[in-house]
């Protein structure tokens, strides 16, 4: 039986026969125009701008920690199963920490709380690993106990993003040149949606390995390098949320990630006076991705993210 995504209908059902079996009682909330509006519609729009969005990331800041929230007026928290920890410092402010269960961490997707929403949430798989999760859920004998876990995009079948965007939203991908470092035309590209920052696969034999290396949308165009240039040494980002709520206002030591499975890598935060933030990485960094969210950490600590510009 194919697995379907964390939020399809069968994982509703899921949820109810848990309750079911925990004497819990079970709410459907509709929050499907907002889905539409800040999950899909923005999907769609970043990659048809030859940007490579993080719908996850979205759907965290949005729905499941603002709108949620909200409608849970009068509900002293919101426990969720993220794989992340929640503390409250010596200071009084609420801290948002890396999972113990650091091959299944998700505090990556999770830079954009505030200290409201943390105030009012609750993490409590953050100090276990994904085998002890599932022995538990085993003895209690809930039927999700061995459910595979959820790896693609839930709204987008079999992980084809080009054909989802092309279905959803009518948009006609459309040819344009390739480019190497110096500007020469060296090919044609399928339309933009089909690539992405770092992507090997998929580009056409130029008899030595190449990579993508930027999208220019205005342009239609895409520009690939050599092995060794899909490295950078510094990223600028926009739309930045700092998890204390106040913004650094001199240069900081830090770790970065700036993808999902990335490990950290050591990074000076540079504040900009215009609300962005430019980090130097002493390490290059591959596939630096407009689009993609880069998070700041001190230790296993999250200070904040943003997206890449």
């Amino acid at each position: 039986m194919k697995h379907e995504g964390c939020c399809a209908e069968s994982a509703v059902e899921d949820a109810r026969r848990v309750c079911d079996k925990l004497g819990i009682d079970f709410y459907v909330m509709n929050f499907k125009d907002m889905f539409k509006d800040k999950v899909v519609d923005y999907f769609v729009d970043e990659y048809i701008h030859g940007r490579t969005p993080n719908p996850c990331i979205a759907c965290n800041k949005y729905l499941k920690f603002d709108a949620l929230l909200k409608k849970a007026l009068g509900i002293d928290y919101v426990a969720t199963g993220h794989y992340a920890k929640i503390e409250k410092g010596e200071d009084g402010k609420y801290i948002l920490r890396a999972s113990e269960a650091v091959k299944k961490d998700q505090s990556y997707v999770l830079y954009n709380f505030t200290q409201e929403q943390l105030a009012h949430t609750l993490m409590p798989l953050g100090g276990y690993n994904k085998d002890w999760v599932r022995q538990k859920a085993e003895e209690l004998g809930l039927g999700v106990a061995h459910k595979p876990d959820s790896q693609e995009i839930c709204f987008v079948e079999d992980d084809d993003y080009a054909k989802f965007i092309t279905d959803y939203s009518g948009y006609k991908p459309k040819e344009g040149d390739i480019l190497d470092v110096n500007g020469n035309v060296i090919g044609k590209h399928r339309g933009l949606i089909y690539y992405t920052i770092g992507q090997r696969k998929g580009i056409g034999a130029y008899g030595r390995p190449m990579f993508v290396m930027k999208i220019d949308a205005e342009n239609n165009t895409i520009t690939l390098g050599e092995k060794g240039m899909e490295f950078s040494n510094e990223l600028t980002a926009y739309d930045v949320n700092f998890v204390s709520g106040e913004f650094p206002k001199e240069n900081m030591l830090i770790t970065a990630k700036v993808r999902y499975q990335a490990p950290p890598a050591a990074a000076m935060l540079c504040p900009q006076k215009d609300g962005t933030v430019k980090l130097m990485f002493p390490e290059p960094q591959r596939a630096v991705t407009p689009g993609q969210a880069v998070v700041f950490y001190d230790g296993d600590i999250v200070l904040g993210g943003g997206t890449v510009l």
